[in-house]
């Protein structure tokens, strides 16, 4: 990159290489209005104020997760640990189309009857501050932490871990606002 570098040059390769070396951690979001439920697989996430403490994750507008959020108060955030792989597989290899997520893992209902995986135990439960559409394929959820399980640091389980896993929307599922579709091939990794 030179300092006379255009903006407009974008090179999706070296920054996808880019964003894959980061090795973000994978969380899954929940939520649940109407006594429907949700969840998905989450690549997209980070603390993103201090005070007052704030919480963002982006989901994909292909997801059962974003149709239920868009309606939903209270989402539950839950940290990965390797021992979760099958659970990524879950949440992140399969839409609500297909199956119930909640028939194949055990899960108690907490705050506004948020499903909370009972084997996660480093989660959170948030209020929904924000819901912000800049046009893309995903949108930000900016949560308020309320209620909160840290059982102390484990080896969390990252993009590089999940990358076998065959997301359940095609990238092309993603519809813009615009009315178009999110041009890629197929996503090979959860986000």
């Amino acid at each position: 990159m030179s300092d006379q570098g255009d903006l407009d040059d974008f090179d999706r390769e070296t920054f996808s290489a880019l964003m894959a070396a980061i090795d973000q951690t994978l969380i899954i979001v929940t939520t649940a209005s109407h006594d429907i439920r949700a969840g998905c697989l989450v690549g997209f996430h980070a603390q993103s104020s201090l005070e007052p403490a704030e919480y963002a994750v982006w989901l994909s507008k292909a997801n059962h997760t974003y149709r239920v959020g868009a309606l939903s108060e209270h989402f539950g955030v839950h940290f990965l640990t390797k021992e979760h792989h099958d659970l990524a597989e879950l949440f992140g290899g399969h839409t609500q189309e297909e199956i119930d997520k909640f028939a194949h893992c055990d899960w108690t209902p907490g705050p506004d009857g948020v499903p909370l995986l009972d084997r996660v135990t480093n989660r959170f439960v948030g209020r929904r501050r924000a819901w912000l559409d800049p046009g893309s394929d995903h949108v930000c959820l900016v949560l308020a932490p309320g209620v909160a399980d840290h059982s102390g640091d484990v080896g969390w389980l990252r993009l590089a871990d999940a990358a076998a896993i065959d997301a359940g929307h095609d990238a092309e599922e993603r519809q813009r606002p615009d009315g178009g579709s999110s041009k890629g091939s197929r996503a090979t990794r959860p986000v």
